[in-house]
């Protein structure tokens, strides 16, 4: 019965990692190799393509906009930077910053 436990335990975790969402890796993969059967592409050709694919940085409009609160973040945590602020100053700076705008 002990022996049991260790193989059904295995497929439980491979059963259950399915679920989880693609990573953007995947999803790029996805779409290359998308691409490069569209192309009909085949051999060291599709090697390249894939390659260069992969390595490609995503499109302007794939790239994510950032929020109002990611906006403020930044634009604080840069003015901090500024300051050269460190410890419990950069952490009420950063709290009174993100307060006012």
């Amino acid at each position: 019965m002990k022996m049991l436990r260790v193989p059904l335990l295995m497929i439980g975790l491979l059963l259950c990692s399915q679920g989880f969402a693609a990573t953007e890796q995947q999803n790029k993969m996805t779409t290359c190799n998308a691409d490069a059967t569209a192309k009909s592409l085949k051999g060291d050709e599709r090697k390249a393509f894939m390659s260069n694919c992969l390595k490609a940085a995503p499109a302007a409009n794939d790239a994510k906009a950032l929020t109002p609160q990611q906006e403020k973040m930044k634009t604080c945590n840069a003015d901090a930077a500024t300051k050269a602020l460190k410890g419990d100053e950069r952490k009420a700076f950063m709290s009174d910053c993100l307060k006012k705008k």
